[in-house]
């Protein structure tokens, strides 16, 4: 069965753009415009038609007619200028891809045993997922992190539990992450039931130190009574898109889950015999991974 189809619900989140409406006064300068309250401005002679329309829609214009004309006369200048600010506004935002990253601070080193125990309890109310169902347990754990910076799944036990035996037997490992103009690699460590990704350029300057691009936690106390996993992880939005996040987990499983001959050879070369290691294998082997909803823009 192909890895895509198999029981393992992932959600990507990212937060939502909430946009207020704008009270913005609209510019004007020399005609005579009326409305249906039966207010003049003057409207400069550089206003297109358009613009004029658009002024006339503004639900605001009747509340604040008194006050746009004011700012014509004593301000033309500043008027044209919130004009054209609004227009800037409403163009479509052009989401650039992420650049390769740079060296950032190291994140403050921890003495043995500081950090504290990530239990599920500390994320959300367990008692409310008893009485539920495992399908149920899953739709709740994806609504909680739904409108956040990350990614969540409900994994099913006997998977994981394949998965945390290759986290202990390959704890530190290498993966591809497709940029606009080639592949970033991200070093990902796994401690127990969590996993901790980073840039190589970070990893290679702080090592164990090396600051997050994303962290995830794997919460286990469900596992025996609803046969579920339920993981869930904060990305760097500085770093990652969202589908460069989902990306990496999805890569984690591909390799840990049930991997394919040749992907388990890769995770043994970089862990036995690193020497023999080569990067460009890695880039290689992402050509046969067919993974539905991974393709990067």
């Amino acid at each position: 069965m192909a890895l895509a189809r198999r029981c393992v619900r992932l959600v990507c989140h990212s937060s939502r753009i909430i946009s207020w409406p704008a009270v913005t006064p609209f510019p004007s300068t020399t005609k005579q415009l009326g409305t249906s309250a039966t207010r003049h401005f003057n409207t400069s002679t550089t206003m297109s038609k358009e613009q004029i329309e658009e002024l006339q829609k503004n639900p605001f214009f009747d509340k604040y007619a008194d006050k746009i004309a004011k700012l014509q006369k004593t301000s033309p200048e500043e008027f044209l200028g919130r004009l054209s600010a609004q227009e800037e506004a409403k163009k479509p935002k052009v989401v650039k891809p992420k650049d390769f990253s740079l060296p950032t601070e190291p994140k403050a080193a921890r003495a043995m045993g500081a950090s504290a125990e990530k239990t599920l309890d500390k994320v959300m109310k367990v008692e409310l997922l008893w009485e539920r169902s495992a399908e149920e347990v899953a739709a709740i754990w994806t609504e909680f992190w739904l409108h956040k910076d990350a990614v969540s799944a409900a994994i099913p036990a006997a998977t994981y539990q394949e998965m945390r035996r290759r986290f202990q037997e390959f704890p530190v490992f290498l993966l591809p992450l497709p940029r606009d103009q080639g592949y970033e690699f991200i070093m990902v460590q796994l401690k127990g039931d969590e996993a901790h990704f980073s840039t190589l350029i970070n990893y290679q300057a702080h090592q164990e130190n090396a600051p997050e691009c994303l962290g995830l936690v794997h919460y286990t106390e469900v596992a025996e009574e609803k046969g579920l996993v339920l993981m869930a992880g904060e990305y760097d939005t500085n770093i990652l898109s969202p589908k460069e996040a989902k990306y990496l987990v999805d890569m984690l499983e591909i390799y840990y889950a049930q991997p394919s001959e040749s992907k388990l050879k890769l995770l043994k070369k970089f862990t036995n015999t690193p020497a023999l290691f080569r990067h460009m294998e890695l880039i290689d082997e992402i050509n046969s991974i067919e993974l539905e909803g991974s393709q990067l823009n």
